[in-house]
């Protein structure tokens, strides 16, 4: 999957744009690239004059949208987009017309069977966007006590289940250690019962948890809310899409309370029917927007 072509199909894309609303010379960053879906659009509208500076912490999106983007206005960064600040500064831009973070995983990610996002793969139970930086999520369930994994299943995955999971895992690991995502998996559903019209895998919230933990999600996010308004221009927009309550709280919250905001949409943007007919991932995602005032 490392040297294959992006199969990322972007969420909300016209919706970004249409609020986002790129023209010819601006610059923008895009801090999730991903795929590269949305930079790619973003490069089309601010064509000619402007430039997308994209950045991720996953060197293999890095590397893809080198390739595939080549040739195009498009500087790229292998960062946490909590750093776009030191990134612009270090390609001596002061300030940009606009910043999209689509805080989701990417289809990539998923069927990479090596980084153990997806919940029946065979690969190791790694989770890290960035596999050269903190520690991978099977070396957590191997060293975290019952309630310190039943606090982190609870807190960051909202999973009601969550002491009957933790306790199974540390239950299973004097046996044999769980290393593959495949094996936590099939030991969530274990615990989790299913509804009858159940349409989210039961170890969805577990995964999106210790995702959350090992790549320390939630604390860039707030970071980057801190620090990235004063990285735009006055007039300028932050548009960030969600995948969670977590997420959307924070940045509802956020925008509600800095002075240097004007949130532009009172619920979060969410997409078509027809869009989530075409793609299921857009099922779950919730974009909001705000302006950056003249302060």
């Amino acid at each position: 999957m490392r040297d294959s072509s992006s199969v990322h199909v972007p969420v909300l894309a016209n919706e970004v744009l249409q609020w986002l609303n790129p023209r010819p010379g601006q610059v923008f960053v895009d801090g999730t690239m991903g795929g590269g879906g949305h930079t790619r659009l973003l490069i089309e509208r601010v064509r000619p004059g402007g430039e997308v500076i994209g950045v991720d912490r996953d060197p293999v999106a890095i590397v893809r949208a080198e390739r595939e983007l080549s040739g195009r206005p498009l500087r790229v960064a292998q960062a946490n987009f909590s750093e776009v600040p030191e990134v612009l500064a270090s390609a001596g831009v002061k300030r940009v017309r606009g910043i999209l973070l689509d805080l989701g995983l990417s289809s990539d990610q998923l069927t990479d069977s090596g980084r153990g996002f997806s919940f029946d793969a065979d690969g190791p139970l790694d989770l890290r966007f960035d596999p050269e930086r903190g520690e991978p999520a099977w070396r957590l369930l191997e060293r975290l006590g019952s309630e310190h994994l039943a606090n982190i299943i609870y807190q960051f995955g909202e999973e009601r289940y969550s002491r009957r999971i933790a306790r199974e895992i540390v239950q299973q690991r004097r046996q044999r250690p769980i290393r593959l995502a495949r094996e936590l998996s099939e030991l969530v559903r274990r615990c989790v019962p299913r509804s009858k019209n159940h349409v989210i895998d039961p170890a969805t919230r577990t995964f999106q948890a210790l995702r959350i933990a090992v790549n320390d999600e939630l604390k860039s996010l707030e970071v980057a809310l801190r620090r990235l308004p004063d990285c735009l221009v006055p007039g300028g927009r932050f548009a960030i899409i969600s995948f969670h309550s977590l997420e959307d709280r924070r940045v509802k919250q956020a925008y509600r309370t800095d002075p240097r905001l004007q949130p532009l949409v009172r619920k979060p943007i969410r997409a078509t029917p027809e869009e989530v007919d075409q793609n299921a991932r857009s099922r779950s995602a919730r974009l909001r927007v705000a302006e950056c005032l003249e302060c």
